[in-house]
This record gives structure tokens, C-alpha cells and sequence, in this order.
């Protein structure tokens, strides 16, 4: 089945959280994976490298807050490598409800940018999203 013919499933990478963010998109009706679901109890020790890779490689968007992913030379070349595309909430204080909240109102865009390749990384701002690598 080729990408436009399956619905689109986002990875959730842990600093996103393991319940409110994950549970506030389920219920908006978005699909996804949590970082702990992936990996378990081996969650807070998977290198982000290694998670990078496996949604390049299953094509799963991710949802993120890391906003320092596009600066380490380790994981921009990970994202490189796998066409990782990626979405980070910008906002760093900001609660679950209303990162989930940033998300949801900038899904269609989201949805447009998951429709061409990677590697890209988008910054999800209050009201827009921008482009920011490559």
C-alpha cells in the first residue's frame, strides 16, 4: 500500500510524554506510536539515533519537543540518512493540553509536509508551522 493509501501514523518521541499528549491527539483522531510503547522498558535508555532510523525506515512522522534534534551532528545525520520527517513544538514551558493543542491545530499542514519526502524538520508554532531544515 503506498504511502497516500494508508492513514498516517506519527511516532511520539518521549519528551513529548507517555499519556496526556499521546491520549489528547488519540482522542482529536490522530494515529500513533509512543516512544514507549516502541520501546518499553528500554525507553529512557533508546539513543535517539536508534528511534530516528526505525521511523525513517517505517516512514512514521515525529512529533517531538526536542527543539536541539536539528543541532546534534549524531542525530541530523540520522535524519539525513533515513528521511526522517519531523515536526517540534516550539514553547518549551508550555503544558500537555496545549502542546497536544499546537498539534492538532496544525494537523492539516502537517499532514501536507508528511505528503512529500524527508528529511525535513518543521517548527510548530502558535499559529503557523515553519520549515526549518534543511
Amino acid at each position: 500500500m503506498s504511502r497516500s493509501q494508508r492513514p498516517l501514523e506519527f511516532f511520539i518521541d518521549r519528551s513529548l510524554g507517555r499519556h496526556q499528549v499521546p491520549q489528547a491527539l488519540r482522542e482529536a483522531g490522530w494515529t500513533l506510536r509512543t516512544h514507549h510503547e516502541v520501546y518499553g522498558k528500554r525507553d529512557e535508555v533508546v539513543p535517539d539515533v536508534e528511534w530516528l532510523k526505525m521511523c525513517g525506515r517505517e516512514d512514521l512522522p515525529v512529533l517531538t519537543k526536542d527543539r536541539r534534534l536539528r543541532y546534534r551532528p549524531a542525530e541530523i545525520a540520522a535524519i539525513r540518512r533515513f528521511g526522517v520527517r519531523a515536526f517540534v513544538v516550539t514553547g518549551g514551558n508550555l503544558r500537555a493540553e496545549e502542546q497536544a493543542a499546537r498539534f492538532d491545530r496544525s494537523r492539516q499542514r502537517i499532514e501536507e509536509a508528511c505528503a512529500g519526502s524527508g528529511p525535513f524538520v518543521y517548527a510548530i508554532q502558535a499559529d503557523r508551522i515553519v520549515r526549518v531544515f534543511p
